[in-house]
């Protein structure tokens, strides 16, 4: 059985059109999504609103619950002042952009969906199993700290937007990077399959060119500050 995992959309129609269409196409009717919605883009609903028009189990990224409850934060690490005083403008204007209905479902995402497939137990999270900012990269110690503590055979988490699979401790460790704001070094979007199967599993990272100029313009011709438009272009943090 196949499943595909989306992450960090960040309020990116036009890439999650694509990657829709993309698994759409590979014929896999079951996907899921990590998390982080909305932020740095500017189409907070129209992101929402084709999730739930597709009833796609979600998990409440860190971007959501900051936007969903308002908060004066987003939970993310940002590595001096200047990109702290950006992301700030990104989330205020996330909040204020976002329809109270779409705040209210953010609120209601689930920390964590747990499923099994073919024996296989799957845990996905956002950051990671304890907290949902946090950042779990390849290279992490961390992995098998949580390779440890988890009953689960296979684990998907996003919010670095970096994508990477390993076995860790007999567990399958894995982030499917990200959908609408890519940090892999280009433009495209990034998703993974899970081909999970009783002789085994078979994971893919998939990328999905899109229109990136065409969400870049979006950014530059909205309140959000434009320096997160040539991210777009770029594919960097």
């Amino acid at each position: 059985m196949k499943i595909a995992i989306i992450t960090d959309i960040h309020a990116n129609i036009f890439a999650l059109e694509e990657v829709l269409q993309d698994i759409e196409n590979k014929g896999i009717e079951n996907i899921y999504c990590l998390g982080d919605l909305v932020g740095y883009g500017p189409f907070p609903n129209e992101v929402i609103n084709l999730i739930k028009e597709r009833n796609i189990p979600t998990v409440q990224g860190n971007y959501d619950h900051s936007v969903g409850e308002e908060l004066f934060a987003c939970g993310c690490d940002y590595k001096d002042s200047k990109s702290m005083a950006l992301g700030t403008k990104s989330l205020y204007w996330s909040q204020e952009n976002t329809k109270e209905e779409n705040k209210k479902w953010l609120r209601e995402l689930p920390k964590k969906i747990e499923i099994e497939v073919e024996g296989q137990k799957i845990l996905l999270v956002h950051g990671s199993p304890r907290k949902n900012n946090e950042y779990l990269y390849e290279d992490a110690k961390e992995l098998e700290e949580i390779a440890e503590s988890i009953n689960a055979d296979i684990m998907v988490c996003g919010h670095t937007h970096k994508p990477f699979y390993k076995l860790v401790k007999g567990i399958y460790m894995i982030n499917a990077g990200s959908v609408g704001k890519p940090k892999h070094g280009n433009p495209k979007a990034t998703y993974v399959i899970i081909d999970v199967q009783r002789e085994g599993v078979k994971i893919q990272i998939i990328e999905v060119a899109y229109d990136y100029e065409k969400m870049a313009k979006a950014i530059e011709d909205s309140e959000i500050p434009s320096e997160f438009a040539e991210k777009i272009r770029k594919g960097i943090a």
